[in-house]
């Protein structure tokens, strides 16, 4: 089979790149190649034995996208978006990036459809951030989409374009609402939800990190690891007991900005607590008091989603992921 992922140079594409490197299939299928792009050329996996093409592109380019559809992969991650915090500042962007391109990948995949029978697995990253407040205890799987931001209305969109498009038969897709992926390695971004990881990898690696909320502010994670068991189930699974209802609310865990706190000073010591600095910031704490803090994802738990239940988990997993076992 062919693996494409389009959004390989982030965080997640990477993770998924390098697990499907090792691993060698999806779903028990053997993966002959993988197709990685991004605006910025995606590292090749060490390790893979098929075919590798990655390369550099603009996504939100129409011929891009039928580029990328002519290559027919058989699965397809869509992980590729303007984050949250810069797609709200910067409102063409934003949609250019992650409303028009969507359509036009889809398109893509239509148009290739009429020369010869092609239907790929299409995986969507979706966020949290469709959902807008006032909000019930806890959010199952019915509650509606009212997003308060430009990027949760993008991809809400993106959802509705995604179920239309299964409808049709041209893909055969699932949406994915992903928790706050908590901890991300590497630098600090742009996305609103970026201190969330900030307040724990930075001082796990011996350097101050902002806190631009409060710590009574409570939200939904998930780390790496679930992340990357979402994403791979998600392009193996038999989706047709979904019917035409695609996108689910992964599932995940419920703490607060104190709850992270604690699991630090528990995990590394209250000496870290000196490296986290709090600077509120007023357009953070907007955005963060517009998204949803529990759910009750019993859809996707009935199909095998699964992820941690408790900040020293995501913590340890760090940890061995990304600091080698051991702290500075």
């Amino acid at each position: 089979m062919h693996v494409m992922i389009i959004g390989a140079a982030g965080m997640l594409g990477r993770k998924l790149a390098e697990r499907l490197a090792v691993t060698g299939a999806l779903g028990g299928r053997h993966i002959a190649g993988m197709t990685l792009t991004d605006i910025f050329e995606p590292a090749v996996p060490a390790g893979f034995r098929g075919q590798v093409d990655a390369f550099a592109a603009d996504f939100a380019d129409p011929q891009v996208s039928r580029t990328l559809a002519a290559r027919r992969a058989d699965v397809i991650y869509h992980l590729a978006a303007v984050v949250s915090g810069e797609a709200e500042q910067d409102f063409d962007k934003g949609y250019r990036v992650n409303l028009d391109a969507t359509r036009f990948l889809l398109d893509a995949i239509r148009a290739v459809g009429r020369e010869a029978p092609y239907r790929p697995r299409l995986v969507f990253t979706s966020s949290l951030a469709v959902f807008g407040a006032p909000f019930p205890e806890r959010i199952g799987d019915s509650y509606f989409c009212t997003p308060q931001t430009s990027y949760g209305t993008q991809k809400a969109m993106c959802e509705l374009l995604l179920e239309d498009y299964t409808r049709r038969g041209i893909v055969d897709g699932i949406g994915l609402r992903l928790p706050t992926i908590c901890i991300r390695p590497g630098a600090p971004n742009k996305a609103a939800s970026g201190f969330f990881s900030n307040i724990l990898r930075e001082p796990l690696a011996g350097r101050e990190a902002i806190l631009p909320v409060g710590e009574d502010v409570r939200h939904w994670f998930a780390g790496p690891r679930s992340a990357m068991g979402f994403l791979e189930h998600a392009g193996s699974i038999d989706l047709a007991p979904l019917g035409h209802r695609r996108v689910l609310n992964m599932p995940g865990l419920s703490a607060t900005v104190g709850d992270e706190l604690a699991a630090l000073r528990e995990v590394a010591g209250p000496q870290v607590m000196r490296l986290i600095r709090r600077e509120p910031d007023p357009l953070i704490s907007r955005i963060v008091a517009g998204w949803p803090s529990d759910f009750l994802p019993r859809r996707a738990l009935d199909f095998g989603f699964r992820a941690e239940t408790s900040f020293r988990e995501i913590i340890e997993a760090h940890i061995a992921d990304e600091l080698g076992g051991t702290l500075p």
